[in-house]
């Protein structure tokens, strides 16, 4: 099974032969398989050259950077090689048909809102008392259906989300001051840990599009825009409860991580180098953790769980099969 691989290390990415290896400031060099590659993640500050890149794009090896402080800068994806010329049309088609657009935006949504329900009535029935947070979001998400506008469901997601924000103190053991998300720039520890997870949650999508015929710059959710691929969004949202914010109240709840593992500045928070090292630890085994499928019977990892989510949404585009976001079953 092919694998992330994060650098965190500052350097330069070379090629050598039919692989590719970091030679570290200190000298030292570390090989990375390029046949078991599916993605590089890079934190340090690395020197690139094209003969590199080429070869990434051979192999169809997406690189996404993050800057200093380990937020999202962007993504190297290389071309595809699973075009579709008929699949790309019907995406446009199912953007430009406002009814079209509008059932896949509120399926993306629905089963958004109910992995975090899950997540919500898990703490609830283990002594969290959680229910008029549930019954809040289960409020905001009977009107989906009734809405006709993108602009409109996108303000039930942000009330359901900003819903679930306020609950996130009685779930986590830890003391740690959390009033609203703030995202430019995260201004505490939980708000760091979100921008850092989302971030790692949207590369992950993206990666598992490239492996498609879908297009990542069409999406039905989110608005498309200049430098962004919004498909990624769209997916990004079913996958957050699940793979970021489950993994930042195990590690909170366990001690994993603490405010020794944060830089503060004014009115700004973010990870150090260690913090870093042990959610991306603690992100790349919940990507590889496994669970039987219900539907295909044999055991899928979590990561690959994105990938099947846009085989539904090929299936749906091409009209063989009615798109049903992913919900939690266990």
């Amino acid at each position: 099974m092919k694998q992330n691989y994060y650098i965190l290390n500052n350097g330069r990415l070379k090629r050598q032969q039919n692989t590719i290896f970091l030679e570290k400031e200190d000298g030292t060099k570390a090989i990375i398989p390029i046949e078991n590659t599916e993605s590089l993640y890079v934190f340090g500050e690395l020197d690139f050259n094209t003969k590199l890149f080429n070869y990434l794009a051979q192999k169809g090896i997406a690189v996404h950077i993050f800057n200093y402080y380990g937020y999202y800068s962007g993504s190297y994806y290389p071309r595809e090689s699973l075009n579709s010329g008929q699949l790309l049309v019907e995406q446009v088609k199912h953007y430009s048909s406002k009814q079209k657009r509008q059932t896949l935006a509120k399926l993306f949504i629905e089963a958004a809102s109910f992995n975090i329900l899950k997540n919500l009535r898990y703490y609830n029935n283990r002594g969290k008392d959680l229910n008029s947070y549930i019954a809040e979001i289960e409020a905001l998400g009977a009107k989906i259906k009734e809405t006709s506008a993108i602009d409109e469901l996108m303000g039930i997601e942000g009330n359901i989300r900003n819903t679930y924000y306020r609950s996130w103190p009685l779930i986590i053991d830890q003391k740690i001051e959390f009033e609203q998300r703030v995202k430019q720039p995260p201004d505490n520890m939980i708000n760091a840990l979100i921008s850092y997870m989302n971030s790692l949650v949207y590369t992950t999508c993206l990666s598992e599009i490239y492996h498609t015929q879908l297009s990542p710059l069409i999406s039905y959710l989110h608005e498309p825009g200049e430098r962004r691929f919004s498909l990624s969004l769209d997916l990004a949202e079913i996958f957050k409860p699940i793979l970021s914010d489950r993994t930042i109240f195990a590690m909170l709840n366990r001690q994993q991580i603490g405010e020794k593992d944060f830089m503060k500045e004014v009115k700004f928070c973010y990870l150090n180098e260690d913090g870093r090292k042990k959610v991306l630890r603690e992100y790349d085994e919940r990507l590889k953790t496994t669970i039987m499928h219900k539907k295909l019977e044999r055991q899928v990892t979590y990561r690959y769980l994105i990938r099947l989510e846009c085989y539904k949404l090929v299936k749906h585009l091409i009209g063989e099969q009615e798109y049903e976001g992913f919900k939690i079953w266990w």
